[in-house]
């Protein structure tokens, strides 16, 4: 059925061409070079960096094109994920369709053709955490079980792993062209970015969900030196960040709602390492069991109720709520693994949970290519 619905959308020539730059080799790129070569924003440079992008995303794109057609369970065929597939093929196509770049005016060109095509992509990820929806509806979990589902999990964490990868790139090319970028950034990199600040204001975003889903919202108590500052992406870190302290603030919250003691506040430790620069998210809001623990890191997994359920139209708005997709933590993990870090989470359960974020300070490790 899926190959049917491909041959009436798209031409054979472009499926053909799909399969050819899937099997190129994808080039890998580090913190450190995107921090150097982005220093200087001549030109020049942004030539060059225009003619990687032409060659560098086709072959990412049409890499996922292809796998989002072979999925496990009939997944390849649930309509969201027809939908995702179709804007890889869109975007695909617009790239090759797009001549070679000579000089500055193909390469400004070129930027508002991969600017429009980051804006075509934004609800990937609602999206497809409907198309999983859809297949948890159509297939008893029950009978399957999440072991089974393991194919599913590694997809999507390549998936997303590769979706962070091209988004970094497109943005990072884009915010290049910022006649006015803020002090101390290079493109979406902060060369001084100060760890503590933005688990400030992640923690400001993440309490005001809680207070508004819940009408009141636990402390948070951070410790650290706020004028550390080391090169990283702030918007990574804050979308990690902002994950980890709203799922410590839903789970003292639910601990302590109904009790007369005061809930206790949610720590976040800020460590400056030789190699990693590590931020603790404590909270005291009963842990999570031992048998749940390899469950967190997946996709299928949440024990919120799930807001596809009550916005079924979730792929048109962007809706941000306290809790429900199940992929906060493992796309948290990836956004840690994309620079070389890690995510862990230990649990004691009756008591509480740390999360773990470690960030690779040295900026030289290569993105992971799935």
């Amino acid at each position: 059925m899926a190959a049917k619905k491909l041959c009436e959308t798209f031409s054979k020539s472009l499926i053909d061409e799909v399969q050819k730059w899937g099997c190129m080799k994808q080039t890998g790129v580090s913190l450190r070079y995107m921090m150097e070569f982005g220093l200087k924003p001549t030109p020049k440079n942004l030539l060059i960096s225009a003619q990687f992008l032409h060659k560098e995303l086709p072959i990412r794109i049409a890499r996922r094109a292809i796998e989002l057609e072979n999925l496990p369970y009939g997944l390849s065929v649930k309509p969201a994920v027809l939908k995702v597939r179709d804007w890889y093929l869109d975007s695909f196509r617009d790239l090759r369709a797009f001549p070679e770049i000579k000089n500055p005016d193909d390469e400004k060109e070129f930027t508002q053709m991969i600017k429009a095509i980051k804006v075509r992509h934004n609800n990937v990820v609602p999206m497809m955490a409907l198309g999983v929806q859809q297949l948890k509806k159509s297939i008893a979990l029950d009978n399957i079980g999440y072991q089974d589902l393991h194919e599913i999990h590694q997809f999507l964490d390549r998936f997303y792993m590769s979706r962070i990868g091209i988004r970094m790139l497109i943005g990072q090319h884009v915010e290049l062209h910022n006649p006015n970028p803020p002090p101390d950034c290079v493109g979406y990199i902060h060369t001084k970015m100060s760890p503590v600040k933005v688990a400030e204001s992640a923690s400001e975003d993440a309490r005001a969900i809680c207070l508004r889903e819940y009408g009141s919202a636990p402390n948070i108590k951070i410790y650290g030196d706020p004028s550390f500052t080391f090169p990283y992406v702030p918007t990574h870190l804050q979308l990690m960040v902002f994950e980890l302290v709203k799922n410590s603030l839903r789970a003292v919250q639910e601990r302590f709602m109904d009790s007369d003691k005061v809930a206790p506040p949610v720590k976040i430790i800020v460590a400056d390492g030789i190699e990693d620069v590590t931020i603790k998210v404590s909270d005291e809001g009963g842990g999570i069991p031992r048998s749940g623990l390899p469950r967190i890191f997946t996709y299928l997994y949440t024990t919120a109720k799930n807001p596809l359920d009550e916005h079924p139209d979730l792929g048109t708005a962007d809706l941000v709520t306290m809790a429900g997709y199940g992929y906060g933590l493992p796309i948290s993990r990836l956004y840690a693994r994309y620079f070389g870090g890690d995510l862990q989470v230990i649990s004691m359960e009756g008591y509480g949970t740390d999360a773990y974020l470690h960030l690779s300070r040295l900026g030289d490790s290569q993105e992971p290519l799935p």
